[in-house]
């Protein structure tokens, strides 16, 4: 006798059949042990909780050592090249740089929903190294993303990104802790 199994569908969402959308954080050089790191990982797993029922997959942190080149430029090559090959073919590029816009929390969880729905594969958030991106990556970039303008110390960049990440899911998802 055949049995046939029935699936309740009711606890998932549109997000769990379609494909998910990554995120990746793409950083040159690595968090140390210690508070940084525990504050990364903790907005890092409140973001992938809040992000999941949106369609967004785990974010992946890919960090790239530093280039040992003596010349900056060299470095910037280097290190720019590495960043490329990590990239998702398709996937939309968020370059952060003190250049670039000062966006709304908001704003962003618009942009990560109008991604979604556009059914983009990947968004690639990248964090370059002390002496910046090559111009030939920085061209890929749909947006440059700055949070204000100051300079920031690359460890505290990533946690600020993974905590708008996490606010973005709150946002998208009607959660109370964003109160603008």
């Amino acid at each position: 006798m055949n049995r046939v199994r029935s699936w309740s569908f009711d606890r998932f969402t549109l997000a769990d059949v379609c494909c998910a959308m990554r995120l990746l954080i793409c950083a040159i050089g690595r968090l140390k042990q210690g508070p940084e790191r525990e504050l990364a990982a903790s907005y890092r797993k409140r973001a992938e909780v809040a992000g999941r029922p949106l369609g967004l997959r785990e974010i992946e942190v890919i960090e790239i050592r530093e280039s040992r080149a003596h010349d900056a430029e060299r470095r910037r090559i280097e290190e720019s090249i590495a960043l490329a090959n990590v990239i998702p073919e398709a996937g939309m590029v968020v370059i952060l740089d003190q250049r670039g816009e000062n966006i709304e929390s908001a704003g962003l969880a618009s942009l990560l929903q109008r991604w979604r729905e556009e059914n983009r594969p990947a968004v690639a958030f990248i964090i370059g190294g002390a002496d910046g991106l090559a111009p030939s990556l920085a061209q890929r970039a749909k947006l440059r993303l700055a949070f204000g303008t100051a300079t920031w110390p690359h460890q505290l960049v990533r946690i600020m990104l993974l905590e708008q990440l996490y606010r973005a899911g709150t946002i998208l998802s009607g959660h109370p802790y964003h109160r603008a």
